[in-house]
């Protein structure tokens, strides 16, 4: 709801606005990591509150991250507005991307993220000695044009 007033200035430059409530990716620090939202009726009123306003600000849909199943559900009976998730899978999670964290509700189907930090590492190890780029990687030009310019 804090940020109506900007969904409202947006949606009236008729820029289409996706609200996003529950868990957000800016507020992580703010609620201690990664955390379920709306579990105590205080909070889970909150939400609710929350997708009504946004949905009036002019919103066309709402993520919901990490809200409980059945919260959700009551959220997106609530409003007109079509709503995304309760819980979101995001392919940077899906494919192992990052390994610092990962939230209760990510399902890892590869772990991309070491098969890319070891391909960072061949290719820093392959410039720093010298066989990348190797002729077979680069393009060719005539020596005979190479001399006209000098």
């Amino acid at each position: 709801a804090s940020v109506c007033p900007q969904i409202r200035a947006i949606t009236n430059a008729s820029i289409p606005v996706m609200a996003h409530i529950g868990l957000t990716p800016q507020s992580i620090n703010a609620f201690g990591g990664f955390k379920v939202q709306g579990k105590s009726e205080e909070a889970a009123k909150k939400l609710l509150e929350d997708a009504k306003a946004v949905e009036e600000a002019g919103a066309f849909a709402v993520v919901l991250e990490c809200v409980p199943a059945k919260l959700a559900e009551l959220i997106s009976k609530s409003i007109s507005i079509p709503t995304i998730g309760g819980q979101i899978l995001v392919y940077q999670d899906m494919l192992g991307l990052f390994s610092d964290f990962t939230p209760k509700f990510v399902k890892k189907y590869a772990n991309v993220g070491e098969m890319m930090t070891q391909a960072f590492r061949d290719y820093i190890a392959d410039v720093q000695e010298g066989s990348f780029p190797a002729p077979e990687h680069t393009f060719a030009i005539s020596e005979d044009v190479i001399k006209k310019l000098y």
